[in-house]
C-alpha cells in the first residue's frame, strides 16, 4: 500500500528537465539567437549569424548576462558622438540579478540592466537541455528593434 501511495505522490510532482539544480551554475557562451515573428512564422537571427554573449549563473543565486550583436559600429574612443553612443546601446543587451531555476524554466529577477525599464521585472525562459547546451525560449513579446511580437530562442553552450 505504501508503494502505491508513494508512486501516486511522485506522479503528481511537476516534470523536471534532465538538468539538476546543481548542474546549472557556471558560464555559458551564446551559440545562436533566433527570433520567430509570431504573425508570419518568419525565422531570423536576432543578433546576427555569430552573436557574442555570455550568461553566468552563480551558486549564490545571482546571474549576469551580456550580449552584443555580431556587427557593431566601432567609433573612435576619443570623439564619440551621441549617434555613436546610441548605436552602441542599440547593439547591446545586458542585465543581472537573481535567478530561480525550476528545471524546465528559469526566472531572471532583474535588479540591474542597461535598459532601466527592465529593472524590477522578472523574465521567464523555458529551458531544454541538449548535452552541454541550454536552449532558452521566451514567451511571445515585442522585439526591441521593430516591436513585432516574436519568440526568441537562445542556445547557450556551457564553458569548461
Amino acid at each position: 500500500m505504501r508503494g502505491i501511495i508513494l508512486a501516486f505522490a511522485l506522479s503528481t510532482l511537476p516534470f523536471r528537465a534532465a538538468l539538476a539544480d546543481d548542474e546549472l551554475p557556471g558560464t555559458y557562451k551564446l551559440a545562436s539567437s533566433t527570433r520567430t515573428v509570431v504573425e508570419t512564422g518568419q525565422v531570423e537571427d536576432s543578433y546576427g549569424k555569430h552573436p557574442k554573449g555570455y550568461i553566468m549563473y552563480g551558486t549564490d543565486g545571482r546571474m549576469l548576462v551580456l550580449i552584443t550583436h555580431e556587427v557593431r559600429p566601432r567609433p573612435s574612443r576619443t570623439d564619440m558622438t551621441d549617434k555613436d553612443r546610441a548605436d552602441q546601446y542599440r547593439t547591446l543587451n545586458a542585465y543581472g540579478g537573481t535567478y530561480t531555476f525550476h528545471g524546465d524554466r528559469i526566472e531572471h529577477h532583474i535588479d540591474i540592466a542597461a535598459n532601466e525599464t527592465r529593472v524590477g521585472s522578472t523574465e521567464i525562459r523555458e529551458v531544454k537541455r541538449d548535452g552541454n547546451r541550454l536552449i532558452y525560449t521566451t514567451k511571445p513579446q515585442p522585439f526591441s528593434a521593430d516591436g513585432k511580437i516574436s519568440v526568441i530562442t537562445l542556445v547557450w553552450e556551457k564553458m569548461k
